[in-house]
């Protein structure tokens, strides 16, 4: 109960923190949200105009920094995030909620899946340590996955979506298609969705493999494995009740952190598709100085990397209790 009373309280702290400072970043650059939207216009600006926005924002250049602070920590835990100034008047929330359900999807089942396969090939590459698996799978994937995102994203449209026509080229779904909840529409965004997941698993998975590898390599010379051995377990047994579940811990955070970033989505990899995401959404709130979307997503961002690494805490404690002893 101590060490999840610790974590639960760095998880408070590191959140009120991450609050604090999205709120004072915003304050440190010059003008507002109402102001940076008057700017695209040329020309004279009507001062009524700009105070009609601000109001629209909630912007009140009268009240103290003090009571700006309670207001928008209280804004925050009732999800108000404010008005979007890319999607205006619509609410940063439903800009969110529109994107966010698209990079769960598509960045989530990827990350997870590299992270399933890379971890399976590399337990088996270093059990057979010297084998065929061993010697083909940790460079091929190494190298494939020291190419940008872009790249990878862009060979495969070319490959696959211009020259052999199997999958499309851009988008989520169909653009004629209506999104409706039916196993059709669904297909067509399965369908819109391999290029761009298999993009991310390809640059991703070589990691996992390497890091996996690596750890088991350490983990099986190890005297309780040489035991296991000894008293004739099954291989199999060894390998993933033994080895494999302690080899996996240190891997554990690096894929929490991955799917803390989910969140942000992979940026390159939904703009080089046009993938409605959130990675894509956060490209157009910078192209577009649209600062209460971006310090909203920065704020999510953050706050899922956090939750997840907690959540990455508690898995390993409960793996390996040796990590809630006090030391």
């Amino acid at each position: 109960m101590r060490f999840l009373a610790r974590r639960i309280g760095f998880l408070l702290v590191a959140l009120w923190a991450a609050l604090t400072v999205n709120f004072f970043i915003p304050r440190l650059m010059p003008g507002n949200p109402a102001q940076a939207m008057m700017a695209r216009f040329h020309g004279h600006i009507n001062p009524s105009a700009i105070h009609a926005l601000e109001v629209a924002f909630g912007v009140n250049t009268h009240e103290s920094l003090l009571s700006a602070y309670f207001s928008y920590i209280n804004n925050t835990a009732h999800g108000n995030l404010g008005i979007s100034l890319l999607n205006f008047p619509e609410p940063v929330a439903t800009v969110i909620s529109h994107a966010l359900p698209w990079s769960l999807g598509l960045v989530g089942v990827s990350t997870i899946l590299g992270f399933l396969i890379g971890t399976v090939l590399g337990a088996v590459a270093a059990w057979r340590r010297g084998g065929v698996l061993d010697g083909v799978l940790p460079p091929v994937f190494i190298v494939v996955s020291a190419f940008p995102y872009f790249w990878i994203g862009l060979l495969s449209i070319w490959l696959f979506a211009v020259t052999l026509g199997w999958f499309p080229i851009l988008g989520g779904y169909t653009e004629t298609a209506t999104p409706t909840l039916t196993w059709g529409f669904v297909g067509d965004i399965l369908y819109h969705s391999v290029l761009p997941a298999m993009t991310i698993l390809i640059t991703s998975i070589g990691g996992w493999i390497l890091t996996m590898r690596n750890n088991m390599i350490t983990v099986v010379a190890e005297d309780y494995v040489k035991m296991a051995r000894a008293k004739g377990l099954k291989p199999r047994r060894i390998l993933w009740q033994y080895a494999g579940r302690n080899a996996m811990l240190p891997n554990l955070t690096g894929f929490a952190m991955s799917l803390g970033f989910v969140i942000s989505g992979a940026i390159l990899v939904e703009y080089v598709f046009n993938y409605p995401g959130l990675g894509f959404l956060l490209l157009q709130a910078v192209v577009n100085e649209d600062y209460p979307l971006m310090q909203s997503l920065f704020l999510l961002i953050t706050f899922a990397v956090l939750i997840a690494i907690f959540i990455a805490d508690i898995a390993t404690a409960l793996l390996d209790p040796r990590t809630r002893s006090n030391p």
